[in-house]
């Protein structure tokens, strides 16, 4: 079967569905390849490098869709590519099911199977075919750049001879893919970063990447990430409002603002309201990434750049992973590649459309003369992490009968334990020789000295250190010398050489100790 990919007629789009590398890949798999001419030539692929690969460089889009068993594009098809579709052909694509039911009343009147990569479930298993995610992460850190290119300032702060320079601050709202992207090249050029998501189970990430998570002061049931394949879920009036009044707090304080919040299917909501616009200072900078879905900002304009009356700069563009197009399309061809993979099970250039696979049947949109959108829910949920339980402040008094109760509890222990000691020690003098009971006398005293004092010493290094061992060292020598009159000659040689070697630790520790602190002096 024949592969081949179409050059985009998007205006403006500059990515290809195909790369050289993922062109032998697929060859790999049993696949002949075929491209457009000129339709890498944007994203820095020149025809030449296609044949060079191995792959047929076919002119006119027609003549290409008309050779093609599987065509990859990055953009929705237009009417006129829709129009080539034919009986059995597979159509592999960013296809916009929620908002194309005409495209899909045409693709199941052809006859055409259509997959559509925005639809790939979030899924394990699914991750090398997430082209949302392989795109958003660009567009997340390419909205950063736009946003410097627009700001006019550093973003970190700095201290020089002319004068001091505050770091910029910068607000990303919504931390999935695109926002956590954002997150970290905000972080690592330096600004103070802040990040708000509706998932709380989220905030550990924001703040292991250096950025501050934004709390509502609102309690309310989250939803299950599972429920929605790990998106954020639509969330009530109430918790809304909170989040606006919190955003209203902050606007007066922000330089930039990232705005990356979508609802799989669903018109984006609108988060960054006119009066926030107009809170914000001269010069500032909005980035709506979801301006494609209507925008998450009042005053966007798709596409467009736009100044309002008080001086804030609102970028609306949708083309952030085209602006980096030899990157995208490295990683969407790579996410089309993997996806055919799942697609030619025995590897011989075959395509076998498996509708019981959970990937391959969330994703198709039309199959066999049907339209299969919305699929089932996958067979495995996407496995959202929960969040973490709020760890509840003690009161004064709380915390008192706290360490009242810990304190009865420690002393019941020493207690109980000074008892069974007392027992076992009246047990053994009842039957034991006074002999021995005179070293058994000195061997428990020197453990339960030694117990306190190892116990009640800081357990720091060095210098702390040493005196805990000439401490053990000291009991040792006490011991050694309670002994050393004994008329046994066996029990006078062990205590002398205890004395010995306990003597040479204890003056080695002084001396390695003195040496220590000796470093840490100023000469």
């Amino acid at each position: 079967m024949k592969f081949g990919v179409p050059k985009e007629v998007f205006e403006g789009e500059a990515r290809v569905a195909l790369t050289p590398e993922s062109a032998k890949q697929l060859q790999k798999l049993g696949y002949d390849c075929a491209i457009e001419a000129g339709a890498g030539a944007a994203a820095g692929f020149s025809d030449k490098v296609y044949a060079e690969a191995g792959v047929e460089v076919i002119e006119g889009a027609k003549a290409l869709w008309d050779a093609c068993d599987i065509v990859a594009k990055v953009r929705q098809p237009d009417e006129t590519e829709m129009g080539y579709l034919r009986e059995g052909q597979t159509l592999i694509s960013f296809f916009n099911p929620g908002g194309n039911a005409e495209g899909m009343e045409k693709a199941k009147e052809t006859g055409a199977n259509v997959i559509a990569m925005e639809m790939v479930p979030r899924i394990s298993r699914a991750q090398k075919m997430d082209a949302l995610s392989s795109m958003a992460n660009i567009a997340g850190y390419r909205a950063v750049i736009e946003a410097g290119n627009n700001f006019g300032r550093f973003f970190t702060g700095q201290v020089t001879a002319a004068g001091k320079v505050p770091p910029a601050k910068v607000l990303i709202v919504g931390a999935g893919v695109a926002g956590l992207a954002a997150i970290g090249t905000s972080t690592s050029l330096g600004a103070i970063t802040y990040a708000f998501d509706v998932r709380p189970e989220v905030a550990e990430q924001v703040e292991s990447m250096g950025a501050e998570f934004v709390y509502l002061d609102f309690e309310e049931e989250q939803q299950d990430g599972s429920a929605t394949g790990g998106y954020a879920s639509v969330q009530s009036e109430e918790f809304r409002n909170a989040q606006l009044a919190k955003f209203r707090e902050l606007a007066p304080e922000m330089d930039i603002v990232i705005t990356t919040a979508l609802i799989p299917n669903r018109p984006a909501p609108v988060l960054w309201t006119k009066d926030m616009v107009e809170a914000m200072k001269p010069g500032s900078v909005i980035v709506d990434l979801a301006a494609e879905r209507g925008g998450n900002v009042e005053g966007t304009m798709k596409d467009e750049r736009v100044v309002t009356d008080n001086g804030v700069v609102i970028i609306g563009y949708t083309d952030f992973p085209s602006r980096m197009a030899t990157q995208a399309s490295t990683l969407y061809a790579t996410n089309i590649r993997h996806m055919m993979t799942d697609l030619t099970p025995e590897k011989d250039g075959k395509l076998v459309h498996n509708m019981e696979d959970d990937v391959i049947r969330g994703a198709t949109v039309t199959y066999d003369h049907a339209i299969t959108f919305p699929p089932p829910p996958p067979k495995v949920a996407a496995i959202a992490a929960k969040p973490k339980e709020k760890v509840k402040e003690l009161t004064p008094e709380e915390k008192r009968a706290a360490e009242v109760a810990a304190f009865k509890k420690q002393t019941r222990n020493q207690v109980t334990l000074i008892a069974v000691g007392a027992i076992l020690l009246l047990g053994v003098g009842l039957v034991a020789p006074a002999s021995f009971m005179q070293h058994f006398i000195v061997f428990v005293l020197s453990v339960f000295i030694g117990f306190q004092v190892i116990w009640n010493v800081s357990h720091s290094l060095h210098t702390p250190l040493m005196a805990v061992t000439n401490a053990i060292s000291s009991i040792i020598i006490l011991g050694a010398l309670m002994q050393i009159g004994s008329g046994s000659w066996l029990v006078i040689l062990l205590a002398a050489l205890s004395v010995f070697m306990a003597g040479i630790n204890i003056f080695g520790g002084f001396l390695v100790t003195r040496r220590m602190l000796a470093m840490f002096q100023k000469s």
